[in-house]
């Protein structure tokens, strides 16, 4: 299954503070080019209150009323504009709450807003963003709430950006973003991080992998494979700041080699104000069974 024929339901993390209208906002265009539904999932997180159990019953139930309005509202906006939505509020950690809402919707793409570089950081990628990134079987589209704000404001027609590394994810991330340049009618740069033996060597990796799996320039969607030496977020933050893409598409390695508690996809999703749409190797041949072998503590 690919992306495309697979993005038939987008769930979209909604809080009730405006961090969200940017994920939002993306999500709307996603399902309109694609005819998706929209699913707004929110949820009670216990981290918040200590402890889902210590919230007193009335304070609870306005904390739900008040979410079902803000819903409500949001899902009217929607249906007006043509995209059949409807809304979840569950109680639970936010990770394992949207995990749960896509397994049951058999969503194509998970939407959830960051921050933005105003006090993003490790705590807040890591707790949410990444572990929905390594334990969804769909692509997860995380947006930061300044995206399109001051200089970081994508250049109108702005290209789709394809972060090109060799790993399992390579055909599905491939697939994906060129899926989206041809329906938003943008062109597809791929960027690849070159290592001082390929650069020793002259190779330009990106123009062959494209090759390989059979993307080539064309008046529908323009193909451009640039290298840049260095570390990939290093390299992809150089492309994006001379690019200013609409979107980062990068596939995502199920297990990290990186040193530290984090991989390169953390470092995209905590330095890009870009939306960075995370692609698992799963989306091309399904992967369901092994999203129910995670335990639940995973998340």
């Amino acid at each position: 299954m690919s992306f495309e024929t697979g993005l038939k339901t987008i769930v979209v993390a909604t809080d009730l503070n405006g961090q969200s209208e940017a994920a939002l906002e993306y999500a709307r265009k996603l399902a309109t080019n694609y005819g998706a539904r929209i699913i707004l999932a929110h949820g009670l997180d216990p981290l918040e209150y200590a402890a889902v159990n210590a919230v007193p019953g009335k304070v609870r139930k306005s904390l739900t009323e008040e979410a079902r309005e803000v819903l409500d509202k949001l899902t009217g906006e929607l249906v007006q504009e043509g995209i059949h939505s409807h809304s979840e509020i569950r109680q639970g950690a936010v990770a394992h709450m949207l995990l749960d809402v896509a397994r049951q919707y058999e969503a194509g793409l998970i939407v959830i807003g960051t921050k933005g570089m105003q006090g993003a950081g490790p705590i807040i990628v890591g707790a949410i963003a990444e572990q929905l990134v390594r334990l969804a079987t769909c692509p997860v589209l995380a947006v930061a709430a300044d995206w399109n704000a001051g200089p970081y404001r994508p250049t109108p027609g702005g290209p789709v950006l394809l972060a090109m590394e060799p790993n399992e994810a390579a055909a599905a991330a491939v697939a994906t973003a060129y899926s989206l340049a041809k329906t938003f009618k943008r062109p597809l740069l791929a960027v690849h991080a070159r290592t001082p033996a390929e650069a020793s060597a002259f190779l330009n990796p990106p123009a062959a992998t494209l090759e390989k799996f059979g993307v080539k320039s064309s008046t529908e969607v323009p193909v451009r494979c640039m290298v840049k030496d260095g570390n990939p977020p290093d390299a992809l933050a150089a492309a994006i700041d001379q690019h200013k893409p609409c979107i980062l598409v990068a596939g995502v390695k199920r297990t990290s080699h990186t040193p530290g508690p984090h991989g390169t996809a953390f470092a995209l999703l905590a330095r890009s104000r870009v939306p960075v749409l995370c692609v698992p190797p799963e989306i091309l041949t399904g992967g369901r069974e092994r999203e129910a072998k995670i335990p639940a503590e995973a998340v």
